[in-house]
């Protein structure tokens, strides 16, 4: 059996999205199957695989899986590019609104590939001596250092990500350098288990971390460094110290598409 697919990639955080609307071609019960798909030598080649299926009261359903084959958490990328996706297949023009794993998004694209994803408000924060732990659809670590070049990314991510208190459940870790105009972002990813050159959620709770360090009080605008690009998060606190109006915004790129050869009918 072939599976058509395309390839898409946002600032770098790259992803297999495969349209499901009249024909199932994957499950969630395929957890080998994704993750040979995004193997990197074996298959295509992807931090997370997507799947685009219908849905009644949606333009459609974003079914996000990691790069290790397992059903994730909220993608930020991910749902950027399968908005991108979606407007390529005709399902949309400049305007969605789309189900995810952590609720509804609406999203807006201009021109070709320039996409605004609205995330979820974010009201619970932890905030250490030198940490922000939150939830942007993803739960994030966020610590601020000096000199982001100096940091490890994957092996001190990992240390945090597989400590006793997020063993189990595994958290994503970003390290963030200020600047006078913009922050630098290097992201550690659960499911990945790896450094990626972006991460949506991961720069969203970043960029939600910086502000507070400034105790913002109106609708600001952070820009981002990603390794893979440049990304921006508007975004306006409230008064319980938590963020509403939260738009993650960048490019979203359509690279190829193809077909997958598979040996065996899946499961509907």
């Amino acid at each position: 059996m072939n599976i058509p697919f395309q390839k898409y990639q946002g600032t770098g955080n790259d992803f297999v999205v495969i349209d499901q609307r009249t024909k199932r071609h994957l499950t969630r019960q395929d957890t080998d199957q994704i993750e040979r798909i995004c193997d990197r030598r074996f298959g295509v080649g992807a931090d997370g695989l997507i799947l685009l299926e219908s849905h009644e009261n949606y333009d459609f359903e974003m079914i996000y899986f990691n790069a290790d084959g397992r059903e994730s958490s909220m993608c930020g990328n991910g749902g950027r590019c399968i908005v991108a996706f979606a407007k390529h297949l005709g399902i949309i023009e400049n305007h969605t609104n789309f189900i995810a794993i952590d609720g509804s998004h609406e999203a807006e694209i201009k021109g070709d590939d320039w996409v605004s994803l609205k995330m979820i408000d974010v009201t619970e924060i932890e905030q250490g001596p030198d940490y922000f732990i939150l939830n942007t659809g993803s739960p994030h670590y966020v610590v601020f250092v000096e000199d982001i070049d100096d940091i490890d990314v994957v092996e001190n991510g990992k240390a945090i990500r597989y400590s006793k208190r997020f063993r189990e459940e595994g958290i994503n870790v970003n390290f963030v350098e200020k600047k006078e105009d913009r922050i630098i972002v290097a992201t550690y990813e659960r499911g990945v288990e790896d450094e990626t050159l972006s991460c949506g959620t991961g720069v969203t709770a970043a960029a939600i971390a910086y502000q507070l360090t400034k105790s913002a009080a109106k609708e600001t605008v952070t820009a981002i460094e990603a390794k893979g690009g440049q990304l921006s998060v508007k975004l306006t606190p409230d008064e319980k110290k938590g963020v509403k109006n939260i738009w993650l915004q960048g490019k979203a790129t359509r690279v190829f598409a193809g077909e997958l050869q598979v040996q065996r009918e899946f499961k509907n």
